[in-house]
């Protein structure tokens, strides 16, 4: 729930009918991104030499920046008044575009999600028998009722805020943005910390 407030701090400023298909752009990403991380993302990561360390180093630093942003960003209703005079947000971009970067990933689907995946891929069973198609069953299944659950309460972020008031989103908003901002910074700290372990033992 408290992505929920997340998303309506960074999209605080659109119109409530965009901000619903934002939303539902949102939730698709999320459910190929998790699949393909699933499926393909232990091979596209051992294809580029990328370690899960490096995913999560870069993750931590994206997240970290993007809860810095709305933590030291205007409330809620300055930024209303500044959308209104200052067109702050691409409001020509279509919901599509804006739903990407940086709502779905890394907000959404983070390294954190990622990594998971691709580790639950990696494990998955061999060969083509029923184990097999009861883990694709399973993990995708799985999959669709995550983002069906994020599709949501995102969808209905804006009436979650009007229901705590104005005072109650913006403390929310605030604290969720430090949270973004610690989980960010915590990422970042795994990864720094596995790779210097990896260094120590190559040493």
């Amino acid at each position: 729930m408290s992505g929920a407030f997340i998303y309506f701090g960074a999209t605080q400023t659109l119109e409530t009918r965009v901000r619903k298909q934002v939303s539902r752009w949102v939730a698709i990403y999320a459910f190929f991104i998790i699949t393909a991380s699933l499926y393909v993302g232990a091979y596209v990561l051992s294809f580029f030499g990328i370690s899960l360390p490096v995913l999560q180093v870069a993750g931590g630093i994206v997240i970290a920046i993007s809860g810095w942003k709305m933590l030291s960003g205007p409330d809620a209703a300055t930024a209303q008044r500044r959308s209104e005079t200052e067109n702050a947000l691409p409001i020509h971009m279509s919901p599509s575009r804006l739903a990407f970067y940086p709502l779905t990933m890394p907000l959404t689907t983070g390294p954190g999600t990622i990594s998971v995946a691709i580790s639950l891929g990696a494990n998955r069973p061999n060969g083509m028998g029923e184990a097999l198609l009861g883990f694709l069953f399973q993990t995708v299944l799985a999959t669709a009722l995550l983002c069906l659950v994020v599709f949501i309460f995102y969808r209905h972020s804006g009436r979650l805020a009007r229901a705590i008031g104005a005072t109650g989103t913006a403390i929310i908003v605030r604290l969720s943005a430090f949270l973004l901002f610690c989980i960010g910074i915590q990422m970042l700290w795994k990864g720094t910390s596995l790779l210097l372990i990896d260094l120590w033992h190559s040493l």
